[in-house]
């Protein structure tokens, strides 16, 4: 039995914080040009942090979409993006498990 859709207003605010959760991995860009972020110990943490975010962002907004049952057209992009964005998290959190070793 499938759930019923989620209600207008609780999908646009579910849809409006998966739309800024695309948004918040590229703030790293400008973070890394500060001599501070580029040395190692700081660079480890920022790059680790970022990826569990976007693992967490791209779990999330899968999550919104098939058990909330949010699936209007920016959502569907937000999922692509997401998950795109999951997986690099993943990959990049097994490369710096990898050389840590």
């Amino acid at each position: 039995m499938r759930t019923p859709k989620t209600d207008p207003t609780k999908a646009a605010i579910l849809t409006a914080l998966c739309a800024i959760m695309v948004f918040i991995p590229w703030t790293i860009l400008p973070l890394r040009t500060q001599p501070w972020a580029l040395e190692i110990p700081a660079a480890g943490i920022i790059i680790a942090c970022y990826a569990i975010f976007m693992i967490f962002s791209g779990i999330f907004t899968l999550v919104c979409y098939t058990k909330y049952q949010v699936q209007n057209t920016l959502m569907k992009i937000c999922v692509v993006i997401n998950l795109i964005y999951a997986i690099f998290g993943v990959v990049a959190l097994g490369m710096m498990a990898a050389t840590a070793a």
